[in-house]
């Protein structure tokens, strides 16, 4: 299925509004114990993309600081009136990339799984669909990723590079 772009989203009281205008670099659908706990769900359906791709339409996001598994922390954007969570940056990628909620988008059939990741620990009753990309734990992105967001990986990587 191709996603038509751009592709617009935002938090429940819609003072928050974003729009993708690219197709993002991969969609994680993360079934790790900490986005469960976080997202109070079975799994966390992530979007990564480039911030530079997002624009805002609405107020900015308020970014918070938060633990992650990895010890190293995120920063979660939440609308600062109804604290709806729309994206978070990841201290492994961050402020320059974006993991987007699929689920604050209009949209959010749009953009589904590229991979299911951490299934290890995933719900039992969760049923991942037959022919779905799925690991255990995490991933090599050479091994997943298409070629196209590869170059864009590297692009923004020699990007960043040049701005320390």
């Amino acid at each position: 299925m191709t996603a038509p772009f751009p592709l617009d989203g935002g938090c429940d009281c819609r003072r928050v509004r974003y729009r993708m205008t690219t197709r993002p670099l991969f969609v994680h659908c993360c079934h790790c114990r900490w986005c469960q706990r976080e997202s109070g769900t079975a799994f966390a359906l992530n979007a990564m993309i480039e911030m530079d791709r997002i624009e805002l339409l609405g107020d900015a996001p308020e970014l918070v600081d938060t633990p992650s598994a990895s010890g190293r922390g995120q920063r979660i954007a939440r609308c600062p009136h109804c604290r709806v969570a729309v994206w978070s940056h990841y201290a492994g990628a961050g402020p320059a990339v974006a993991f987007v909620r699929v689920g604050t988008l209009d949209e959010p059939g749009h953009l589904p799984p590229d991979i299911h990741i951490f299934t290890a620990s995933k719900q039992p009753w969760v049923v991942i669909p037959p022919g779905a990309t799925a690991v255990p734990e995490y991933y090599d992105l050479k091994q997943h990723w298409p070629a196209e967001s590869l170059q864009r990986r590297q692009a923004l990587r020699e990007q960043t590079a040049r701005k320390d």
